[in-house]
């Protein structure tokens, strides 16, 4: 008796993690800019999923040119361990343009950068539990530069404003992100 063979249907994807929190934090990954820095800014907001709750478990890197335009970066910047080989921490002197924030209990991350020359953004990468593929997206502080991106220019004034931090005080910044739902931060799609 011969059967035929059931057909194959597709596996449906399945969400990795949230693993992010035990391999992609390294010591001062939220300090960009060296320790005491007299211009540093503190930029700090939450993650929030499509039901407005916070995310615990978010990381959010950070890439940005130096005050002076400079993309370089800080290679090197980065200390070893010599007997486990894991991350010690940053040198805490230089200014690295890359950070990454892992959020805490409730969803808050916090960086210490300084504000970038040339642009008037940080770019960011958002990694959360139930993204299959991260979500690119930009913080644009307060200042002229900002008023005339044609990113910005191009955006409705609500959408918009998912793209800019307000400033709580001076050298303090608040972003918040939102992955889905009302006040959806606009993503970038890069290709």
């Amino acid at each position: 008796m011969s059967r035929d063979p059931l057909p194959l249907l597709p596996t449906p994807s399945q969400t990795v993690g949230p693993f992010y929190g035990y391999a992609l934090p390294f010591p001062g990954g939220p300090d960009i800019a060296p320790a005491g820095h007299p211009d540093a800014l503190t930029v700090h907001g939450y993650v929030h999923d499509g039901d407005g709750a916070p995310i615990p478990d978010a990381i959010l890197e950070i890439w940005q040119p130096g005050p002076d335009g400079d993309r370089s970066g800080a290679p090197g910047s980065l200390r070893r361990d010599p007997v486990t080989g894991g991350y010690l921490g940053r040198d805490g002197v230089t200014f690295t343009g890359f950070g990454r924030i892992a959020t805490d209990a409730d969803g808050h991350w916090a960086v210490r950068t300084l504000r970038p020359g040339g642009v008037p953004y940080l770019s960011v990468c958002v990694f959360a539990r139930g993204l299959l593929h991260h979500l690119y997206t930009r913080i644009y502080l307060p200042g002229p530069a900002t008023d005339a991106d044609p990113l910005l220019a191009g955006l409705a004034p609500d959408r918009r404003a998912t793209l800019l931090a307000t400033e709580e005080r001076p050298g303090v910044h608040r972003f918040d992100v939102r992955l889905q739902g009302p006040g959806e931060t606009v993503f970038l799609d890069f290709r």
